[in-house]
């Protein structure tokens, strides 16, 4: 039931960039919307989850890195994706100090694990293996392909409003609505897009969560790491993802929140309902809660850092 509705949202986010196509150039627009739907859906397929990793100049590492963070990090997203029977993963961090981190790749023997060296850096170990479990537990579930393929087509959507604004050119009658249609357009295709997004996240969400702490044998460790991401992507700004807005949903916690109208229709569910269902579960595993600790020393990834410059929406 989970994969037949995520395949109706996938065919809605189709329907809506051909609805952009009519929109823009009449029945020849909304042909051409469809032909460039399927190919963007293909290329996506084969190509979109190294088009984020490049993107967020991910950096793969290995058991030989010269940090012991590293080195352990690498080492335990190994050893869980062992537990979990998956294949070993790409393994990379990300240069960037929001603490976050997300999984891609079409299907589980062509999947990657991402961390931002802001997670490295304000998580303890057992948070960390709580958050990658979480982003293994996407991969199991094959929610990676979804979500990187959704994030694409749902960029293309509002890419292709914005086109149709501005170079939408030739005569009304070509474009039903004219003009006041296409202004409407703009607007309310990229928040379609958006609902399908969080339709197609949120419960995927919930569920990475119960099966990540299950692999993690921890949910208490899960909880506490993403009441700290969850407070540290408030004041800290990941530049690569205001400037990407579509690729947010892919981490495990919002990277855009409390920055303006892109967290209208958020992708992810709220952070204290998600730490509630994961205490629950930790009760019933007979473990008592624990307080998220913010109170830790900073340990440098050696890695470079992006600089914290203000996105497009402050």
């Amino acid at each position: 039931m989970n994969h037949l509705k995520t395949f109706a949202l996938l065919a809605a986010l189709t329907a809506l960039f051909m609805g952009v196509g009519y929109m823009i150039g009449g029945v020849t627009g909304m042909l051409i919307a469809l032909v460039f739907a399927g190919g963007l859906n293909l290329f996506s397929y084969w190509n979109a989850d190294r088009i984020v990793l490049k993107m967020y100049r991910a950096q793969p590492v290995d058991e030989q890195h010269p940090n012991a963070v590293v080195r352990a990090y690498v080492a335990d997203v190994v050893q869980m994706a062992r537990d979990a029977g998956l294949p070993r993963p790409v393994v990379a961090i990300i240069p960037n100090d929001q603490p976050n981190a997300f999984a891609t790749g079409r299907n589980p023997a062509n999947a990657a694990v991402c961390a931002t060296t802001g997670l490295l850096d304000m998580l303890t170990r057992d948070e960390i293996r709580g958050v990658m479990a979480h982003e293994l537990a996407h991969v199991k579930n094959r929610d990676t392909l979804t979500m990187t393929v959704t994030a694409t087509v749902a960029g293309a959507i509002a890419a292709l409003a914005n086109f149709g604004l501005f170079f939408g050119g030739g005569d009304d009658r070509e474009r039903p609505g004219g003009i006041i249609g296409t202004l409407a357009l703009m607007i309310l295709a990229p928040m379609a897009a958006g609902l399908v997004q969080m339709a197609i996240s949120r419960s995927r969400e919930y569920e990475a969560d119960r099966i990540g702490a299950e692999i993690a044998g921890d949910p208490r460790a899960l909880a506490a790491a993403l009441q700290k991401i969850d407070a540290y992507a408030r004041r800290i700004v990941n530049v690569t993802a205001e400037r990407n807005p579509a690729s947010g949903q892919l981490f495990i916690i919002n990277p855009l929140a409390g920055r303006g109208a892109d967290n209208l229709f958020s992708t992810h569910p709220a952070t204290g309902n998600r730490v509630k269902a994961l205490v629950e579960l930790g009760t019933k595993m007979g473990l008592a809660p624990r307080r998220a600790d913010f109170v830790g020393a900073r340990v440098s990834t050696s890695v470079p850092t992006t600089p914290s410059r203000a996105g497009p929406w402050g």
